[in-house]
């Protein structure tokens, strides 16, 4: 499979680029009814992401391709099924080849929608 399937890409729920730490990714947002969110991202090529922090837990799960995390000194690559919980408030960075796509759980609200 080389992208999610279409049901998750829909329009409506794209992710606002001045939204994402990551220049020309492609992302897709989903809110729970708590308030936290959940989003997918498809990098098509590869890129890095500035360094950032949340005021809410993440978790992420690498589907495919290749993401590494930089955070508390430390390096975690993941490979497709690896997953990495970033607690509250620690800065952290990544990268990602070319075609990487991943899951995201947020404990808040990370992202804004593209406004029609």
């Amino acid at each position: 499979m080389k992208n999610f399937p279409a049901f998750m890409r829909i329009d409506q729920n794209k992710i606002n680029p001045s939204s994402q730490y990551t220049k020309n990714i492609e992302g897709y947002v989903y809110d729970g009814v708590e308030g936290s969110q959940m989003a997918i991202w498809s990098c098509h090529e590869a890129h890095k992401t500035r360094e950032h922090s949340h005021e809410f837990d993440e978790y992420m799960v690498c589907v495919f391709g290749q993401y590494t995390v930089y955070m508390d000194n430390k390096e975690f690559i993941l490979n497709p099924g690896d997953e990495l919980y970033i607690p509250t408030g620690l800065v952290h960075h990544g990268e990602c080849i070319a075609d990487t796509r991943t899951i995201h759980a947020f404990g808040g609200k990370r992202a804004e929608r593209v406004k029609f």
